[in-house]
């Protein structure tokens, strides 16, 4: 069966990168590989989610309901609404970071309190992951909360280190490579610890 990856973040995170960056490793690995176009409103601030599928044989590009192996999430609150998207048994990686959404920021609204905790407890295998603290104290700014994500991700897919870097220097403009490279490896650092402290602990 064909691994599914949608990732899900808000207009100016870099959905689309991170789609194009784990389209193009997958492919580097062999795999027959699809990929959706953004859905939802691309422009700053609103709701995106990005479909990559890749495996022996894919058909289609769009990933159901409920048929995601992976849910990887670029903020909170689109953590909570995309997780429909999960399958069971399927693992969500998510930053936490929260982004307030129009009607927050214009005080009609409140931001909900919990979300990590509640994603935590919603979810058998989830991984919240402090981005904006491990970025900010590496001096990498937090734009490359994406590439975090997307090295969070790579701890848990079976692909060469080196394909995910040909991938980054192949896509991402050469002045941004070399912080994007520093936070993927951040991302991946922090999901391997995780990881082997889920394992410990028996969870």
């Amino acid at each position: 069966m064909p691994t599914n990856v949608v990732f899900a973040g808000v207009g100016g995170q870099g959905v689309l990168l991170s789609c194009r960056l784990l389209l193009q490793a997958a492919q580097d690995e062999g795999h027959d590989v699809k990929g959706s176009e953004v859905h939802g409103m691309a422009q700053r601030g609103g709701s995106v989610d990005g479909h990559v599928r890749f495996g022996h044989d894919v058909a289609s590009p769009v990933i159901r309901a409920g048929s995601a192996s992976y849910l990887v999430c670029f903020e909170l609150l689109e953590a909570a609404r995309a997780l429909p998207c999960l399958a069971a048994g399927g693992t969500l990686l998510c930053a936490e970071i929260r982004i307030d959404p129009a009607p927050v920021a214009a005080g009609e609204a409140d931001y909900p309190g919990e979300v990590a905790a509640w994603l935590s407890g919603a979810v058998e295998h989830a991984l919240i992951l402090d981005a904006r603290t491990a970025l900010r104290e590496s001096g990498i700014p937090l734009r490359c909360v994406n590439v975090f994500m997307l090295g969070a991700l790579s701890a848990h897919l079976d692909f060469a280190e080196s394909t995910w870097e040909r991938a980054m220097r192949a896509l991402v403009k050469p002045r941004h490579i070399e912080p994007n490279l520093q936070a993927f490896a951040l991302g991946r650092d922090a999901a391997v610890r995780e990881i082997a402290q889920h394992a410990r602990s028996g969870g």
